[in-house]
């Protein structure tokens, strides 16, 4: 059915949920995992307080360190489950641009993501990652919710 999946988290509670919902199907299906999370690149104009208060190299080094801790959680429950999975961290301003490009450069056949479920104007004005992946991507997702 599925040979590859890839699982992109930002590590909220519901990406982790999607995760472990992603980690299942692969067990069941015998596909591998490929965990991805998207690190946006440092900006000396910035709305993020991160970004405003700090160096580029401090920024470099507590992203790295905060993507390192959200892809343990893929890796931790795809060897818990036991299927075979890789770990991938991309920077790009455009989160839903990113997933796609890994899942196209990866050979996936499935994105399985989390919706956040944003309602109303504030889904409307904020966007959403999910929405935009659904829009833009020629390879299956599968939202998770």
């Amino acid at each position: 059915m599925f040979k590859r999946i890839l699982l992109p988290t930002d590590g909220s509670a519901a990406s982790q949920r999607a995760v472990l919902a992603g980690v299942d199907l692969a067990r069941e299906t015998g596909a591998e995992v490929i965990g991805l999370t998207v690190v946006p690149p440092f900006h000396t104009l910035s709305v993020d307080p991160e970004m405003l208060e700090t160096t580029p190299a401090h920024y470099e080094e507590h992203a790295r360190q905060q993507a390192g801790r959200i892809l343990a959680e893929v890796e931790q429950a795809a060897r818990a489950a036991q299927v075979p999975y890789r770990i991938e961290r991309a920077n790009g301003d455009n989160p839903y641009e990113m997933i796609i490009k890994t899942a196209r450069d990866t050979g996936c056949d499935l994105i399985l993501m989390a919706s956040h479920g944003r309602k109303g104007i504030k889904g409307l004005l904020l966007g959403s990652e999910t929405q935009k992946v659904l829009v833009h991507s020629a390879i299956p997702v599968l939202v998770y919710r």
